[in-house]
């Protein structure tokens, strides 16, 4: 039930998912961009008009000055020379000026007193009187307190336009702010959907590479994530799926099969080396020298043969059942039974052995320890020179045992040393010997190393051609089961083993 409302939800594809992932997180912008414009087409069209009317508020304010002192000037000349046509000329300039008043009066506040004053003395100034000196003197005098309030209209009408400038000003830092904070809202806006997006991308990406390494290691999970996100994505996951549980069957089948044929080879082997051994007893008679000696042959290759079907099992054992038991070794007896076990190789190989000595105490996998040693000095015999050296040499400090495993013959080639531990490799060193090696030899010492948070690594030696060199780090064992107590080691060398590692 979850998993289809999983799917009603999400995109049907992850191209989809992209393209509406732009498109919302665009979407702010885009109005960011949009308001942005508004209010800049809002500020410009105010500034236009303002900008407009304060020029035509000064040219009107400037035309009715000069009407102002050319209707004085008319006056004065009529007064003076009595023509009808100055009259005449003061008359149009008296319908200029009240006319322009008219259109000024709409720009100034209603209640300024100079346009009040003009008005009054406007109509005042419209009736001309008798030719009398006296009346004439009088009207004449109405032009200097007239001409003052022109002067005081245009100088309002200055401050008018200031204060027109002033509020457009006020209304582009307003607007100025409203940008920077819608500009700040819309774009955290985007963030945040970037980052949903981003999330809603990386999410099933995150669960694939998740179910890949899982994959890789080997290590599956029963509660897997559920792939929710575009349907490539999902699919993808059911496809891992299907490949983890492929693998899964082929590794069960590889198991089942390294099982089944080492039974079936182990079974006629057994039987070959009991009949190789009645025959060298002599219970079918006396045999020659040159039987003998074939008979040796195939002793040693079926040792051979049993040693190489036990490395494949271990191999198999230790990829998949990586458990250990602690426990107080002697190393040094560990090391003795290994070559005692190889002692007619050893014999065969005419090698000079040289191996520490005794008590070396450490807390280790004794499983895993002989499994090491077997394979060190097996590979030693493999490519070892024939009559060279082996050298046995360990050393435990406070916190790490070292133990070199080191023979003289051709040193292995810088291009294997990368890959020297891979399970199947085998360099380009020719092994000694009828047969031929497995290449997993030195995988399992290895891992046997690993398991016991050890490591097994090929150092160089000042002495020796090939020198491999195990360490492993101090472990504590339990001292009894009872209290489940941890009983830190106290390790050391005798004095001989010091001597013998300088």
């Amino acid at each position: 039930m979850t998993k289809r409302v999983s799917r009603r939800w999400r995109p049907r594809s992850l191209l989809q998912l992209v393209l509406l992932a732009f498109l919302v997180v665009m979407l702010p912008l885009g109005i960011l961009m949009y308001q942005a414009g508004q209010a800049l087409s809002e500020l410009s069209r105010l500034a236009d008009v303002s900008a407009r009317q304060a020029v035509e508020e000064s040219r009107r304010a400037r035309v009715l000055s000069n009407l102002a002192v050319e209707m004085e000037r008319s006056a004065r000349q009529y007064a003076v020379l009595e023509q009808e046509s100055l009259l005449e000329l003061y008359a149009e300039r008296h319908g200029e000026f009240q006319e322009l008043l008219e259109r000024q009066r709409r720009f100034l506040p209603e209640d300024d007193p100079d346009v009040v004053a003009l008005e009054e003395q406007l109509l005042l100034l419209s009736q001309l009187p008798e030719l009398e000196a006296d009346a004439l003197e009088v009207w004449l005098s109405l032009f200097v307190p007239f001409a003052e309030h022109t002067e005081a209209m245009r100088r309002s009408t200055n401050r008018q336009i200031d204060a027109s400038i002033e509020m457009i000003s006020a209304r582009a830092e307003a607007v100025q702010s409203r940008l920077w904070l819608q500009t700040t809202a819309l774009v955290s806006a985007s963030l945040v959907l970037m980052l949903l997006f981003s999330w809603l991308i990386i999410r099933p990406v995150r669960q694939l590479e998740r179910r890949i390494l899982s994959i890789g290691s080997g290590v599956e999970t029963n509660d897997r994530d559920t792939i929710q996100g575009p349907a490539e994505l999902v699919q993808l996951g059911d496809r891992l799926d299907w490949l983890s549980t492929r693998l899964s069957d082929l590794e069960a089948q590889k198991q089942q099969f390294l099982r089944h044929m080492s039974h079936e080879l182990k079974t006629p082997l057994a039987s070959v080396r009991e009949g190789s051994a009645l025959l060298a007893d002599g219970v079918a008679g006396e045999m020659t020298s040159r039987q003998r000696e074939i008979l040796s042959l195939i002793d040693t290759s079926g040792r051979e043969l049993q040693r190489l079907i036990e490395q494949l099992l271990d191999y198999n054992l230790l990829q998949h059942n990586q458990r250990i038991t602690l426990e107080r070794v002697d190393l040094a007896t560990l090391v003795k039974a290994t070559l005692a076990k190889h002692r007619l190789a050893l014999e065969h190989k005419g090698m000079q052995i040289t191996a520490f000595d005794g008590p070396l105490e450490w807390v280790v996998d004794r499983t895993a320890m002989e499994r090491i040693l077997d394979n060190l000095v097996s590979n030693a015999i493999a490519y070892g020179e024939d009559g060279g050296d082996l050298m046995i040499r360990a050393h435990a400090g406070r916190d790490h045992l070292i133990l070199d495993v080191a023979n003289s013959g051709e040193p292995i080639a810088e291009h294997d040393r990368p890959r020297l531990f891979e399970p199947f490799y085998q360099g380009r060193s020719r092994r000694k010997g009828p047969l031929k090696g497995s290449g997993i030899g030195l995988s399992v010492a290895a891992d046997c190393a690993r398991i016991q948070s050890g490591a097994l690594a090929l150092v160089d030696d000042r002495e020796f051609d090939v020198c491999f060199r195990l360490t492993l780090p101090y472990q504590a064992v339990p001292l009894s089961k009872e209290n489940n107590k941890i009983e830190p080691l106290e390790l050391g060398l005798n004095a001989r083993s010091e001597e013998r590692w300088r």
